[in-house]
């Protein structure tokens, strides 16, 4: 990882910023990329003090135009794209049946669209150094998730789009990882939109129960190096891909029971 250029969407927090600090720690020059410029700063002056070497991108990801132009700044400033690492995302908790539907399409712009946006721009240059794409996905992409319809919509996207975009791929060397950790502790859930697009402000999970950020991040970076192409993380992960594969309406009942005990489920 030394000296590799790694960006990093939705950088500012969470398990972003936790593979920013991973990938720093092996060597690795980390671009971080957000819209909310305070965290921004303040999760580049912690990878500073750290001794990563960071550079910090003020950038919408649901934005083709900011996202070209911050492709363009990385390849200014260091000339070459070794690592883009998809993980800006947004998750949503409402009734499909009450949800404005704005909100299904902000989810989708930031968690599918934004991907499209940043591997395009960058795929020339990803080529060019036989690099590699990391998509942040979920067990959401492969298990649809009630009161989520939109985020599960969305995880589900960047999944075919990867798994197609892999295929693409083929021969030109090109590394592409889609990555699906399993509920992990970091602030998506008090960042979710309720049905009416405001911010929840809070989680309905216990987070002390889950993976840590960081313990995620150590096992996607680890799988990146040694070539995964997929990664579902967390044994209650593996299973619920494994049995909605097979027993898809037990799995309905299950998720229906485990999602309805949630704090203030609008599931009954």
């Amino acid at each position: 990882m030394k000296n590799q250029v790694v960006i990093i969407t939705g950088a500012s927090s969470g398990i972003g910023k936790a593979l920013a600090f991973e990938f720093g720690n092996q060597g690795a020059i980390v671009v971080i990329t957000g819209r909310n410029q305070a965290n921004l700063i303040e999760a580049a002056a912690d990878l500073q003090a750290a001794n990563i070497q960071q550079h910090a991108i003020v950038c919408d990801s649901s934005s083709e135009e900011q996202t070209r132009a911050m492709v363009q700044e990385v390849i200014q400033r260091y000339g070459k794209i070794d690592i883009l690492i998809n993980n800006a995302g947004i998750s949503m908790r409402s009734m499909f049946e009450t949800v404005d539907l704005k909100v299904l399409k902000q989810v989708m712009d930031i968690n599918f669209w934004g991907m499209v946006y940043a591997t395009h721009a960058s795929l020339p240059y990803l080529k060019e150094s036989k690099g590699g794409i990391i998509g942040i996905s979920s067990i959401a992409g492969y298990r649809g998730l009630p009161v989520r319809t939109g985020y599960s919509a969305s995880k589900f996207a960047m999944n075919g789009f990867l798994e197609a975009l892999r295929t693409e791929l083929i021969g030109t060397g090109v590394h592409v990882l889609t990555a699906c950790p399993g509920f992990t502790a970091s602030n998506i859930r008090n960042a979710s939109l309720t049905s009416d697009g405001s911010i929840s402000g809070e989680s309905m999970r216990e987070e002390e129960k889950m993976m840590t950020a960081e313990e995620v991040a150590s096992v996607i970076r680890k799988a990146y190096e040694a070539k995964k192409k997929t990664l579902v993380l967390t044994f209650q992960g593996k299973l619920t891909v494994f049995l909605n594969k097979w027993l898809n309406s037990f799995m309905d009942k299950l998720v229906y029971n485990t999602l309805k005990k949630e704090k203030d489920s609008p599931l009954t």
